[in-house]
């Protein structure tokens, strides 16, 4: 499968699922949660609060999994595993256009100070179970 045939099969996948998994990892362990996720030709960024524990997991250490897709039985969902670095991003241009009305659970608004994204820089980009084929990995260096 060619290279170009492949990010279309992962941009599909995560054109199409925003709740993920993102590990971080705490005490040398692996810390995962649910998170929503919007996707910029790869780079992916998360929505959370300026306060919570895995801002000083990322602080300690940048690297981060994520998985999305996967869904009803998984018995033939292709999902997307993504390995990459963390930082975080407080540009109010992409708060604003990553802003839901949902979010108003944690934040006052677009504005609000403890709103910030975590930008995820791919290192390694993987589609796994699609069509019973082995896990294949993109080649980013060549996009």
């Amino acid at each position: 499968m060619s290279n170009q045939v492949l990010k279309d099969k992962v941009l599909n996948i995560l054109s199409n699922h925003k709740t993920g998994i993102l590990s971080s990892v705490e005490n040398n362990k692996p810390h995962s949660r649910y998170m929503t996720f919007y996707n910029q030709d790869l780079t992916l960024y998360t929505p959370t609060k300026k306060d919570t524990e895995k801002i000083e997991e990322i602080e300690k250490n940048p690297f981060v999994s994520v998985l999305l897709g996967y869904e009803e039985k998984g018995l033939s969902d292709a999902y997307v595993e993504i390995l990459g670095s963390t930082s975080i991003n407080d540009s109010q241009a992409l708060k604003d256009q990553f802003w839901e009305e949902s979010f108003k659970k944690w934040f006052d608004g677009p504005n609000d100070p403890n709103y910030i994204l975590l930008k995820i820089q791919p290192e390694t980009v993987r589609i796994l179970n699609l069509n019973g084929e082995p896990p294949q990995e993109l080649e980013l260096k060549n996009l």
